[in-house]
């Protein structure tokens, strides 16, 4: 007697057994790395200066010109120019730190880094970027930054949140980790902020593997980064043994490991010549979702304002519970079933147990945050992806959600 099969309905979902959309894994990100980007590396290695040298340098010009900065400082990560920024304007003990909670938790490690209080306050509820009016009721005399995001590479409300900085002197330091080459009413994210921090990590627009850079029109800024980010020494490494003969060089402040070095920038240099490219897939990318998702009313798609060209780092949707007899999580968990890669961004970072129980944070303090924070799932969204890919992304979704619709 043979065994009896039992042949799954396609809209069974893979969770329950059934036939995932696709046969292989589309992952949530992948580099997109070509022949000119390893041509560039390998030239780097054959040259003999791996470190913090001519490439570095050249990048620092290169992002700043790009930006419409006066200085550029590349570092090995956005969170080390977040760092060195808050160090730059002094920021220590007793004092406090104004920013999101929809970010990674890098950006309020700092601040805590450096012995100062993170106040958070809430988001918007269109962008997920940070309320500015709510940053106005939070200032107090012991305010001595503020640190906006731009989440998912929307530009934050940059006219506004200036504006209560140059009020209150408080310096603004931007979070533009997902956000390169974006805009902000027509100006380039990089020149508008007194300080500009980016990523070139692994998952962000355009990559080094690791690294950041930070951008500022103050030359004093800009010189005390310098310094920071190689240990506090006077003259940085590529001066010292240069060709106009050895240089004694003297530790001016107890500085950090921070450097960007030529191997990094070689390989991000190669891919800022493909940003316009590389964003404009992603846009072809994001209006492909759009297209396939914008009929589904269990889930709530990105925004955007009039007044910004968003960098497109992220496309996160919002599950609405009201809608579906299932959690975020199951719904998460049911995609990356069906062999779609899928990511949180995220979590609000006061909910997380270290700032909960060290500052008292608790739920229901930023409602907006924490609404979205349980209802976000980001989908892939990286020039690497065929249509095919977006279209596998589209239906796993609308499979998912029409197995658990109310």
């Amino acid at each position: 007697m043979s065994e009896r099969v039992t042949i799954s309905s396609p809209s069974t979902l893979a969770l329950a057994g059934g036939s995932p959309v696709r046969s292989s894994f589309l992952p949530f990100h992948q580099p997109l790395v070509d022949a000119d980007d390893e041509r560039a590396v390998l030239e780097t290695l054959r040259s003999g200066w791996l470190t913090t040298g001519p490439r570095t340098k050249a990048f620092e010009k290169e992002l700043a010109a790009y930006t419409g900065a006066a200085h550029c400082v590349g570092v090995n990560s956005c969170t080390a120019a977040l760092h060195l920024a808050l160090e730059a304007v002094g920021v220590g003990p007793g004092d406090e730190v104004i920013t999101s909670p929809i970010t990674f938790a890098s950006t309020a490690n700092v601040i805590v880094h450096r012995g100062a209080q993170p106040v958070f306050v809430d988001v918007a509820p269109d962008t997920f970027n940070i309320d500015a009016a709510a940053i106005e009721r939070a200032v107090t005399p012991r305010t001595k930054a503020l640190i906006p995001v731009d989440f998912a590479g929307h530009p934050c409300d940059l006219d506004a949140i200036m504006s209560i900085g140059a009020r209150h002197g408080i310096p603004v330091i931007e979070d533009a980790a997902h956000a390169i080459g974006a805009q902000y009413k027509g100006r380039p994210i990089g020149g508008i902020a007194d300080m500009t921090c980016f990523s070139f990590y692994a998952t962000k627009n355009i990559t080094s593997g690791e690294g950041g850079a930070l951008t500022t029109n103050r030359q004093e800024w800009a010189d005390r980064i310098s310094v920071m980010a190689l240990h506090g020494i006077s003259r940085d490494a590529w001066k010292r043994y240069g060709t106009e003969g050895y240089k004694h060089w003297d530790i001016i402040a107890p500085g950090y490991k921070y450097n960007m070095f030529d191997i990094q920038a070689s390989l991000v240099r190669s891919q800022m010549n493909k940003m316009d490219a590389f964003h404009k897939r992603r846009v072809a990318l994001k209006q492909r979702l759009d297209t396939g998702l914008s009929d589904c009313s269990e889930i709530a798609l990105p925004s955007e304002r009039a007044d910004v060209v968003h960098a497109y780092h992220l496309y996160p949707i919002l599950v609405r519970p009201e809608r579906l007899s299932a959690d975020r999580d199951t719904i998460m968990n049911a995609i990356q079933a069906e062999n779609i890669g899928i990511g949180i961004h995220f979590r609000a970072v006061h909910l997380h147990p270290f700032y909960a129980d060290t500052f008292g944070f608790r739920r229901g303090m930023f409602p907006v945050a924490e609404a979205y924070s349980d209802q976000t799932i980001s989908l892939p969204l990286y020039p690497r992806m065929t249509d095919q890919d977006a279209d596998d992304t589209v239906a796993a979704v609308r499979k998912v959600l029409a197995h658990y619709r109310r």
